[in-house]
């Protein structure tokens, strides 16, 4: 009963993470004052769309809130029992990530995984499965709601020690650029934490050897503005935390209203909106 269950709220299905495009109208899209930069350039603040890609990253989006909303509600009923960290109120960063990214490159995060789980080849049975313990849960139903893992679609977890997915994920970068034959494109690695984990020392640490070895490694800080109950005010002397990287280019990229104009374009033209924000390095 508790599988059908389950097989019941996952019957939206994640989509594959793969983008589709297809022949159809272009849609420009301006992101006035979006985007701050420290020691590089700002990106163009403007993407080429489509009406396909943009429904898509909205059913993925709206998968993962619904998905959540049920996690919520199953916690707060006792059907999911130990911890239950959820990522609603931030499907939007996921989901753009994952359209930067391509699936050789490496994605590590924080305990706040269902969502990135998903994204990364996972499916809403299988997420719900783990965080009630079934057998056919993501990880075997032994991980819960903080230990999701999926190697097949270089998904290497969440991690259950606030900061330490970050040298981790460093060190995923170092096996990049190890691996990659000289002049080849090298996949990329990105490790997310929130702004609760910035001024830990293992991070400070794993910048310095990115910076020092040339990793391919980005640094990714979803900014909720509050650690546990803190606010950033209260935690952090800097909160500009893209400029806390020394001598690391930042990105900052702050919430806005999309601007659109729709025109005729052929498909290949057409883009992801994050593409081109984390270009790969070559060996």
């Amino acid at each position: 009963m508790l599988r059908a269950a389950i097989r019941r709220t996952a019957a939206a299905a994640r989509p594959q993470a793969r983008r589709t495009l297809s022949a159809e109208a272009s849609i420009t899209v301006d992101f006035p004052g979006a985007y701050t930069a420290h020691l590089g350039d700002e990106p163009a603040a403007t993407a080429e769309t489509n009406k396909t890609e943009l429904l898509e990253y909205f059913k993925t989006m709206y998968t993962m809130r619904r998905m959540e909303i049920t996690c919520d509600n199953e916690y707060k009923a006792r059907t999911i029992r130990g911890f239950c960290h959820l990522y609603d109120g931030q499907e939007a960063i996921g989901t753009g990530v994952q359209a930067a990214l391509s699936p050789e490159d490496s994605w590590i995060t924080s305990y706040r995984c269902h969502c990135i789980a998903l994204a990364r080849g996972g499916t809403v049975e299988g997420v719900l499965a783990e965080l009630m313990g079934q057998s056919h849960g993501q990880t075997g139903g032994k991980g819960g709601s903080m230990h999701f893992y999926n190697k097949e679609h270089n998904f290497f977890g969440g991690q259950g020690i606030v900061g330490a997915q970050v040298p981790v994920g460093t060190g995923l970068a170092f096996a990049n650029k190890y691996k990659t034959p000289l002049g080849e494109p090298m996949p990329v690695a990105i490790g997310c934490y929130g702004d609760g984990a910035a001024n830990q020392g293992q991070i400070w640490e794993s910048m310095n050897m990115a910076a020092l070895w040339k990793l391919p490694m980005i640094f990714c800080i979803e900014n909720n503005q509050y650690g546990m109950g803190t606010s950033i005010s209260r935690s952090s002397c800097n909160n500009d935390y893209y400029t806390m990287g020394n001598v690391i280019p930042g990105l900052k990229m702050a919430r806005c209203r999309a601007k659109t104009k729709i025109h005729a374009i052929d498909a290949t033209s057409a883009c992801s909106l994050l593409t081109g924000l984390f270009p790969h390095r070559t060996a």
